[in-house]
């Protein structure tokens, strides 16, 4: 063998052993997709895999069972517009800036300003294509809130919140197009088109697919055959007549678990899509909801223990009202079948995905990532509190750190209302009111309550 050859040769494996270790290190740096749903009003206890008895929905609990299951995670608010501006800006209720749904007129909710930096925008800063399905609700179209002027290539759905309390609209958006639709479509059906396609035409580069999805949120509408086994397993509501938007409907019990059912068929689309695509292991899908089970359109939530073993409904800010699912999946990095008691919310998903997206987090946030729970390994920092302002209602502000949570009500009604307590490890139910036993805790929760809030020219207690 001449020294030419024998050069040549160990050039030539030098080059193949570089290209592969290059190769290796380019796909070890590949960022994750990532596909984040988000349900609308669905309670805690509305997944099986969440302890619902009355209805299944087994490609959520696929998700679960492949993935890892978070137990005390937290909605941004009770209501739906202020979450949404928290998951946005990974800042809680007290800092964000919608904390209320504050309406706009003809169309469209109160925006979020333009100098909002959006989990959108920084994803999209860090190479992401970036699309939203479902329900905005953050700004009308044209405004500086609307989902195409804070960070998002794509949206497709109910830019307006009230235009969504009916599955069968005249109207949706696309990006700032208003489309005109017959009345008889299911509103739900075209949005999840446009996102599987959204999916399939990004699934060669990193992609963020937003899916606030309108289930189960009033009105009671699903097409027929999807709540007709209902029908027949609830017949004692055969008679019952469930009113919101749109005509009324019969039976709602079997409309809702006609919903879910509808629901959960969508998420099994997903699935399936991503295993066809080649980019199952490159994608991490999970899944929440916006806040607790609504009682709305002739929805029964004590008769499907929609909130589980909680206190509460939406509009609350005990458990029942803000406690919701999360549900992670990431084959090859999230272990199968895991489950977590991390106390986390939905402003820990910017900084999370962040951290996904390998880009550095945002100064100033609320959130916390918690990666290093996804994953199982890592330390995983603890937040000092989690804060909820509400402003409907007769306004309140919520509280959880450690095992304790505190509520206090009539915020604006009164001056100084008592701050209810309770110790969540003993009494998950919010039944017993240990406020007048722990005089030292209850000082400790008025001075979290002084750090969380910032003043809004908006959103203003009786307080400020």
């Amino acid at each position: 063998m001449t020294s030419h050859y024998l050069c040549s040769l160990i050039l030539s494996i030098a080059l193949t052993v570089a290209s592969s270790i290059c190769a290796s290190q380019t796909a070890k740096a590949a960022p994750a997709n990532i596909i984040y749903i988000l349900l609308d009003d669905a309670g805690y206890g509305d997944l099986s895999c969440y302890g619902q008895k009355k209805f299944k929905t087994p490609n959520i609990d696929l998700l679960a069972t492949e993935g890892i299951k978070f137990t005390q995670h937290y909605s941004g608010s009770t209501v739906c517009a202020p979450t949404r501006s928290v998951l946005m800006t990974g800042l809680h209720t007290g800092h964000t800036a919608v904390r209320g749904n504050k309406e706009i007129r003809p169309i469209g909710q109160h925006p979020i300003p333009a100098s909002t930096y959006t989990i959108a925008e920084a994803l999209k800063d860090s190479g992401y294509t970036t699309g939203a399905f479902g329900k905005w609700g953050l700004g009308n179209p044209g405004s500086e809130g609307a989902p195409e002027n804070q960070g998002f290539d794509r949206f497709f759905g109910y830019n307006c919140q009230r235009n969504a309390h009916t599955y069968y609209p005249t109207w949706l958006f696309d990006n700032e197009k208003k489309i005109t639709l017959d009345g008889k479509t299911y509103a739900h059906d075209p949005i999840m088109k446009e996102a599987l396609e959204f999916i399939r035409s990004n699934a060669k580069k990193p992609f963020f697919c937003f899916m606030p999805l309108t289930i189960p949120h009033a009105a009671m509408h699903v097409p027929e055959e999807y709540a007709a086994p209902f029908r027949k397993k609830f017949p004692q509501f055969k008679d019952k007549i469930g009113k919101y938007a749109g005509p009324p409907v019969k039976n709602p019990a079997a409309m809702f678990a006609g919903m879910m059912t509808k629901l959960d068929e969508g998420v099994g689309q997903i699935l399936r899509l991503v295993k066809e695509l080649g980019i199952d292991e490159q994608t991490i899908i999970m899944l929440s909801s916006d806040n607790g089970p609504h009682k709305e359109g002739g929805h029964m939530p004590d008769f499907f223990d929609s909130n589980g073993p909680l206190k509460g409904y939406k509009r609350d800010l005990y458990e029942g009202g803000i406690r919701v699912p999360l549900i992670a999946r990431w084959p090859g990095k999230i272990k199968a079948g895991s489950m977590s008691g991390h106390i986390s919310a939905h402003w820990d998903i910017f900084p999370t995905f962040c951290e996904l997206a390998e880009r550095k987090v945002p100064a100033g946030l609320d959130g916390i990532s918690f990666l290093p729970s996804l994953l199982g390994r890592g330390s995983q920092r603890q937040h000092k509190y989690l804060y909820w302002e509400f402003h409907e209602r007769s306004g309140a502000r919520g509280l959880r750190f450690g095992q304790w949570k505190a509520v206090q009500q009539n915020l604006k009604k009164k001056d100084n209302p008592p701050i209810e307590l309770y110790n969540l490890d003993k009494d998950l139910g919010e039944t017993n009111n240990l406020a007048a036993s722990n005089p030292a805790i209850i000082q400790k929760v008025r001075d979290f309550f002084k750090q969380a809030h910032s003043p809004s020219n908006i959103w203003k207690m009786r307080w400020e």
